[in-house]
């Protein structure tokens, strides 16, 4: 059985700082995508960053790069989500994500090819 589980929310204040942890089991960690989501209130659900896990390729959506970081270690089966100058426009529940294989790496931040997701948690960025 395939578990996803984020740790690391809270609230926050603009400029401020968070590290999500998405501890995976029941999966070939290091042959593995593992992705972040999140979604807002009447929001669909977008990517964030997602890593490949066999060669640590990273992949950002533009609206993140340069503040955020994702980040895995394989010997713990876990990825990380660095948040870094966090605005009131970050908030959202965030939601950890894993994919066996992708159809196209042009997709890794869409959740087509995602099978496994966390329950999410809530990231809030107060102004």
């Amino acid at each position: 059985e395939v578990q996803l589980v984020e740790s690391g929310g809270g609230l926050v204040q603009a400029g401020g700082s968070l590290r999500l942890s998405c501890a995976a089991s029941g999966i070939a960690f290091d042959d593995y995508i593992i992705g972040w989501f999140r979604q807002g209130p009447g929001n669909e659900r977008d990517g964030v960053s997602s890593i490949v896990t066999t060669d640590s390729s990273t992949y950002y959506v533009d609206s993140v790069k340069g503040r955020f970081t994702i980040s895995s270690d394989n010997a713990k089966n876990t990825v990380y989500l660095q948040m870094n100058d966090l605005r009131p426009e970050d908030t959202a529940v965030y939601y950890c994500a894993a994919a066996s294989s992708l159809v196209n790496r042009r997709w890794i931040l869409y959740p087509y090819d995602y099978e496994d997701w966390g329950q999410g948690i809530q990231v809030t960025v107060s102004s």
